[in-house]
Order: structure tokens, then C-alpha cells, then sequence
């Protein structure tokens, strides 16, 4: 874009601000019921006695159905998103979904005071997973090009800052609800009331942008802009089946059949073997690759960005959450909310972070897929912590600082794998192509997350 010295000022950094609170937004979710588990596998899994033996009861593995009915919509989501692109607008997609994931985080505060029998309570809290993350993938895949396009590259920074925090937010609201001598029912209440602020204010900052002097002048901007851009690619288009038809388009035919025209390029610096270019090889030149075409140049890529994201979903969060402290005590209540998830996100925000420092390995050497699948190693690692309860396999790793190293390490590789794979892609092949790449990315990212989650349960059962 062009011809922004006349931009008006964000006055108070006001839009700043909302960028940071739509970052932050984005991600509560996925974030709250993740960091919760311990409330719902204390509702899930109560122990009872009966004339003073204790009464067993079923295993519900929420963590792993958590983290799979979480995962699974990213499919469902992409494909919904791109059939309902043209008939439904941007405002409407992501102020819907965030209006039905307030109704549902309120129901879900709801149900803390509500008495139910656990069965019927696992399958209403897993189909609000459900739809709260089809509505999170929803806001995700509208809100890319928002991100991207509307506003200037500082304001995206700020964006993603909000999603990096967002973390330390969940967090520290964990930590403030188990202080004190509060009953785990009412810390309960509080911590699932705290989305719903934040989704509201989130909605409302959403609402509030476009109103706003400085944003509304960057989206006319973006708006003119791609306005412009398409009206100069149909004003080359037809002016090349013009040429087509008429037999010149800066330059004439020569000698040829109907199959067999030669088009003459005029212009300094072309050579003659260059002079004649037939119809169908400028034809070939400016069609789009099969989506065939492009996989077979992006599939290591493809693999890797699997790979990684199987390895990842297949022990976090499934695995790691249920790791214990061997200090008991006060500490012991923020222990998986420090060590599992505060050290994973801010790691991984790193990892992706240093990429834009460091590319290595660069994306034609083999070592980059080597890297990717040493990753597994982590898989082992991790169920050798203080993982419990536990049948099979021994505790090696017991002490906190251990199993907060592997999670250090776990995460920076995977932010930095990550992000690697997913640039790599659109390199590979060429400009016109790129879309296409990173169309088919993102569906071997989804794949991948898929797979980890439903290993998570294989995985978990053999620690």
C-alpha cells in the first residue's frame, strides 16, 4: 500500500490497545479449559466409600478428549470458512463466534453450582469444548487477513504479543482462584466468570475498531488498495486475450496454425532465441500448478509440520498435565500451571521467535527433517517424569527442575520447528503457487494436531 503520509494519529495508542485485547481474546478458550482440567477431573473423579472401602469408579480421560474435540475442528472450521467466505461477511463470522463462546463460557460457570451425574456432565462439557473451538477456528481463519492486511506491521506485533500473554493471564488467574482458603466450587465460579469479561471486552474492542479515525482510515486503505489491485490484474487479463484474439499484444503473430502461433516479444534485452514465444508456453507459464503439482515439491515440508505437531499433542497436554510435584504443600497448586503451561507457551513463543533471527537449517538440507524427527525423542522423556497415576513404566525424572527443562527444550523445538516448516512451504515453490502451499499447510497442520491427540490416549495408558 501506498500514500499513508496523511494517516491520522492513534491518539492514547487506543488501537494499539484493542490489537493487544483482540490478541488476548482470540486465545482464552482454548487456554481456560486446558488449564482447568484439574477442576473437572476433581468433578469427574470423585472417590467414595461404602462401608469404608472405596468405591471405584470410570475413567473419563478428559485431558485426551479435551485435547482431541479441541484439535478436531480445525478441519470442520477451514472448509466451513472458505465456503461461507463470500456469503457471509468478516464482521458477522467473528462477532457471531465470539457472542456464542460468551453463551457458553456463561453456561459453563453455570454448571460449576449445579448438582450432575457425571456422565451426563462429561458429555455437556465436551460438547461445549466442541463448539467453543469450532468457534475459535472460526475467529482464527477469518481473522488472518485482518491481521495481516488492515494495519501497519507494529499493530500485528502488538497482536501477537496479546496472544503471547494470554497465557500469563490464564495463569495468573489460575494461581489468584487457588489462594486462600477458598472452596475449589467457588475458585471454580471465578476462574470460568473471567473468560466471559474477557470475550465481552474482547467483542466490544472488535465492535469499537472500525469506528475509530485511525483504524477506519487504514482499512478504506486496505479496502481501496485491493479495489485497485484487482481492477490492474482484469485490465492485464483482458488485455492478454485481447492479444490472444487479435493476434498482437505488443508485438505480432508469425507464421503459424491455430496451435502453433508464435507471439513476437519486443523489448530491449531480449535475445532472439526469446523473440518468439508460442501461445501455449506463455499459457503454461501463467497457469497455476495442480494442487498435485505443489505437494510433491512441499512434502517435506508437509511432513515435518505433521510430524512435529504429533509428537507435540501426542504427550501435551495429555501427559504433562498429570505430572506431580515432590514438594507438596503450597506449592503444589501452582505447580502445572508454572511448569507445564506458563514455561510451554512462552518457550514456544521464543522458538518462533528466533526464526526470524536464525533459519537453520536452511530448507534444501536434509538436517531440518533430522531435527524435526529427533523431536520424538520427548515423547519418552516426558513419560519418564513424575507422570501419576502410573501402571507400567518407572519414574527417572522426578524432580520439578527436570521435568521443567524437558519442557523448556520441548517447547522452544516445537515453536521453532514450527515455524520453520510453515515458511519453508511458500519458498518451495512459486509466487503464484504460494497460496495454494499454504492452503494445503494448514490442512497437514490440522492432520497432524488430529493424530497427536488421538495418541495422546495410547500414550497415557502405557505410562
Amino acid at each position: 500500500m501506498k500514500g499513508r503520509t496523511d494517516a491520522p494519529r492513534d491518539r492514547g495508542w487506543l488501537v494499539g490497545v484493542i490489537f493487544f485485547i483482540l490478541g488476548l481474546g482470540t486465545l482464552l478458550p482454548w487456554n481456560f479449559f486446558m488449564t482447568a482440567s484439574m477442576y473437572f477431573n476433581r468433578r469427574l473423579n470423585k472417590t467414595e466409600r461404602s462401608n469404608g472401602t472405596v468405591v471405584s469408579h470410570k475413567e473419563y480421560y478428559f485431558n485426551n478428549w479435551m485435547t482431541l474435540l479441541s484439535q478436531l475442528p480445525l478441519l470442520l472450521c477451514t472448509l466451513l470458512n472458505s465456503f461461507f467466505y463470500q456469503r457471509i461477511s468478516e464482521m458477522v463470522r467473528i462477532a457471531g463466534s465470539l457472542v456464542f463462546i460468551f453463551i457458553l463460557f456463561i453456561l459453563t460457570a453455570i454448571l460449576v453450582k449445579i448438582p450432575m451425574e457425571e456422565d451426563r456432565f462429561f458429555s455437556v462439557t465436551m460438547a461445549t469444548i466442541w463448539f467453543i473451538n469450532c468457534q475459535h477456528w472460526i475467529i482464527q481463519r477469518s481473522s488472518l487477513n485482518f491481521w495481516r492486511d488492515s494495519l501497519t506491521s507494529p499493530f500485528s506485533f502488538v497482536c501477537v504479543c496479546g496472544c503471547v500473554c494470554v497465557v500469563v493471564v490464564v495463569c495468573g488467574c489460575g494461581c489468584v482462584c487457588v489462594t486462600g482458603d477458598t472452596d475449589p466450587e467457588t475458585a471454580a465460579l471465578g476462574y470460568f466468570i473471567t473468560p466471559c469479561v474477557g470475550t465481552l471486552i474482547t467483542l466490544l474492542s472488535y465492535l469499537l475498531l472500525p469506528r475509530l479515525e485511525f483504524a477506519q482510515f487504514y482499512l478504506d486503505k486496505s479496502r481501496s488498495y485491493e479495489v485497485e489491485t484487482a481492477n490492474e490484474l482484469l485490465k492485464e487479463s483482458g488485455t492478454a486475450e485481447n492479444g490472444k484474439l487479435y493476434g498482437h499484444d505488443n508485438g505480432s503473430l508469425a507464421n503459424g496454425g491455430a496451435s502453433g502461433e508464435e507471439v513476437e516479444v519486443k523489448g530491449a534485452g531480449v535475445s532472439p532465441k526469446q523473440a518468439f514465444l508460442t501461445l501455449e508456453q506463455a499459457e503454461v507459464r501463467d497457469r497455476k500448478s495442480t494442487v498435485m503439482e505443489v505437494f510433491k515439491k512441499i512434502w517435506v515440508m508437509a511432513f515435518c509440520v505433521v510430524f512435529v505437531f504429533t509428537v507435540t499433542l501426542a504427550v501435551f497436554p495429555a501427559v504433562t498435565v498429570d505430572v506431580k510435584t515432590i514438594y507438596p504443600g503450597k506449592w503444589e497448586p501452582y505447580f502445572i500451571s508454572v511448569c507445564c503451561f506458563l514455561i510451554f507457551n512462552v518457550c514456544d513463543w521464543i522458538g518462533r521467535t528466533v526464526t526470524t533471527l536464525v533459519q537453520w537449517p536452511p530448507k534444501e538440507s536434509c538436517l531440518f527433517p533430522g531435527l524435526v524427527v529427533s523431536r520424538v525423542v520427548f515423547v519418552p522423556l516426558l513419560m519418564f517424569c513424575n507422570v501419576q497415576s502410573r501402571s507400567y513404566l518407572p519414574v527417572l525424572f522426578s524432580h520439578d527442575a527436570a521435568f521443567a527443562f524437558i519442557m523448556m527444550l520441548f517447547s522452544l523445538s516445537n515453536g521453532y520447528c514450527v515455524c520453520l516448516s510453515m515458511s519453508y512451504a511458500p519458498q518451495l515453490v512459486t509466487p503464484k503457487d504460494a497460496e495454494t502451499a499454504g492452503a494445503l499447510m494448514t490442512f497437514f497442520l490440522a492432520l497432524g494436531l488430529s493424530i497427536g491427540a488421538a495418541l495422546s490416549f495410547l500414550l497415557r495408558l502405557l505410562v
